[in-house]
This record gives C-alpha cells, structure tokens and sequence, in this order.
C-alpha cells in the first residue's frame, strides 16, 4: 500500500524546547459507502459495447482522542484532565471513482451484471443485475469494512509547563482497497461466469490510496508532566477498542 499525510495538533500556545516521541500502531476497519453507475454504448456492435462507470465512495471516517491526565490509574475523564480530539479521515470523505471504460467482447446486446470484489479478487457479495446493454442500467450500491493501518508518531515538549506540554501527532494511515467486476452474458438465466462471458475487473478504491489529515487548532493542557493516553475513535465518535497509554510525557 501507498502511505499517506501528517498531522498536527498543538496542546500550548508555546513551541516545545525539548521533545520526546512514542509510536502508536493501530489496525482498524472503517466503513465505505459505495454507489456506481454505468453507462452502455455500442451494444450490438462487435466484439461488444463499451461499459462506462462513475461513481463515488464515502468512507465513515477516523479520529484520534489525546488524553492528559495526571492520574496514573486512569479510567475515565476528570475535571482535571484534559481531551483533544484530532481528525485523521473526516466522517463523510468523499472519493470519486474515476471514469473507467472497460471494452467488451460478447455481443448480441448483452446481459450485464456487477460484482464488488476485494484487491485479492476475494467476492463481496454476489453478482447484481445491471440490466441489458439497450435498456439503461441500473446503479450498483453497497457498504464495505475497508482495512486501515495507522502508523503515528507522537512527540511531547514543554512537559513541566504550567501551561501544559506541547504535543503533536504525525504518521500515516494505509488504506486497504475496493475493487469490481463487469461481467457481460448472452445468458439470461445467469448464475456464475463461464468462457462464453466476459469478465472485467476494475479497480474502485486503490489499494493504499493517500489522503491528508485536517490540521487541528491550539488547546491549553494539565500541566505536571501528566500522562499520555491516545484513543482512537470512529468518524462517529465511537471508541474503537481501549485507551493506549503512551507513558508520561518526559518518558516518552
């Protein structure tokens, strides 16, 4: 996969003198929402029609809470501690998928059919009828867990300020990939392809495709050398598994 963006988030007004740096590694799945449509053209030409699809993907979206605390034995949020949330993948990210023309090779005005794979070539459900090549087709929807892995640095400075220490995030996120397949048919009672058929694969969402991380603003923090937690969490602001303690800030 390709590795994408960085981000930033500063927890004091003030530069850190002195910095120290944990890594955080996280394997996690977020949710794409898919819809595609095709588009036909040369339909009983020979060898076949031209299949054209657009569409778009949203993905659910990743966040990252950094938690200060100075309670060692942390469990939960006190008045004391202090929380800030940093926007890795926003909830709603919008891809499009680029045209792709894929050429045909049965013709006699063909059955079409669509079928979302994973990178491997792996089936994600079973094939949907488009419909025939001189009617119009149908769209094609769908959602699917896409695997992400999020690699990211986290440095510490100015742990002892009264103001609280100065932390920033940086890293990267490899996005797993979404794929398709056209399959074109003289059979009307299709259930699976043959070597009368043709079949296409296409590639949706590229596997390891970059995005970049949204900057976050400023925000003042507990001051006393606290300690480091950081939580990931779905666009939707729901936890994805237990707080990661990244030890106290100068031990980082």
């Amino acid at each position: 996969m390709r590795r994408i963006g960085v981000v930033a988030l500063a927890l004091s007004a003030c530069l850190a003198t002195v910095a120290s740096a944990a890594t955080v590694t996280k394997s996690l799945n977020q949710i794409a929402t898919v819809n595609i449509s095709a588009t036909p053209s040369g339909c009983e030409n020979n060898p076949g029609p031209f299949i054209t699809l657009n569409g778009e993907l949203r993905l659910s979206g990743i966040n990252a809470k950094i938690l200060l605390s100075n309670n060692v034995k942390f469990t939960h949020m006190a008045s004391a501690d202090v929380a800030a949330d940093v926007v890795l993948i926003p909830a709603g990210q919008a891809i499009t998928i680029a045209k792709q023309p894929s050429r045909g090779g049965v013709g006699g005005n063909p059955w079409i059919y669509f079928q979302f794979t994973d990178p491997s070539g792996r089936e994600l459900g079973a094939p949907v009828l488009l419909g025939r090549c001189v009617q119009g087709l149908t769209n094609a929807s769908g959602s699917f867990a896409i695997p992400s892995g999020v690699n990211m640095t986290v440095t510490g400075g100015d742990c002892t300020n009264s103001g609280g220490p100065n932390i920033t995030l940086s890293g990267e996120i490899r996005m797993g990939g979404l794929n398709g397949r056209i399959i074109l048919t003289n059979n009307a009672k299709f259930t699976h392809a043959t070597s009368a058929d043709v079949v296409v694969d296409v590639v949706l969402l590229a596997d390891g495709q970059s995005l970049t991380f949204a900057k976050q603003p400023p925000l003042g923090g507990a001051g006393g050398n606290p300690w480091i937690w950081v939580q990931f969490t779905s666009g939707s602001g729901d936890a994805i598994g237990s707080p990661i303690l990244l030890g106290r800030c100068v031990q980082l």
